[in-house]
């Protein structure tokens, strides 16, 4: 099981609910590393999605604790525990934490990797991912070059956790 999402300087990664900023090549990113594999999100993050809608091509995995929540596409959790019941042994693809906050939150120290992008640019938010730089058993593994899109620098990043807990008995 692995995270992916998008960070500013500050490792803030939203506000109301929406992404701070969107850059293209982070968006195709995604895309190519989500495609087919598992995703497990919170309500919240699903709907920010164009029209509630679950993601394409993947299996959609929904974490709430509203217990009458109901959208068609998708598997509805409302644990954690749930949720590594319903991934655990997943063998046919790979699994992706894509948040939000709280999520991202309860997942890590199940997850193996995180895929990072980082933005040089600091924006109101309310919502922040841990700083991996400062985590108990997160290491920087890869640190891609630095580019730009609209004056804004970016790099794509990959973080490995040393002390990963495994979901499977």
């Amino acid at each position: 099981m692995d995270i992916i999402v998008a960070v500013t300087s500050d490792w803030a990664i939203g506000k109301d609910g929406s992404l701070l900023y969107s850059i293209p090549d982070d968006m195709r990113f995604f895309r190519e590393k989500t495609k087919g594999a598992a995703v497990v999100m919170g309500r919240a993050t699903l709907e920010s999605f164009p029209g509630g809608r679950p993601l394409k091509g993947r299996r959609n995995i929904v974490l709430t604790k509203n217990a009458s929540y109901e959208k068609d596409g998708v598997e509805i959790v409302h644990s954690m525990e749930e949720a590594i019941e319903l991934i655990r042994g997943e063998k046919e693809r790979p699994v992706f934490i894509i948040g939000g906050d709280s999520i991202y939150r309860q997942f890590l120290p199940y997850c193996s990797l995180a895929y990072i992008t980082k933005m040089d640019i600091t924006l109101p938010a309310d919502s922040f991912f841990p700083n991996l730089d400062s985590e108990p058993g997160w290491v920087l593994e890869e640190d891609g070059p630095v580019l730009e899109h609209e004056n804004i620098k970016y790099r794509f990043t990959t973080y490995k956790n040393i002390d990963v807990r495994s979901v499977n008995k």
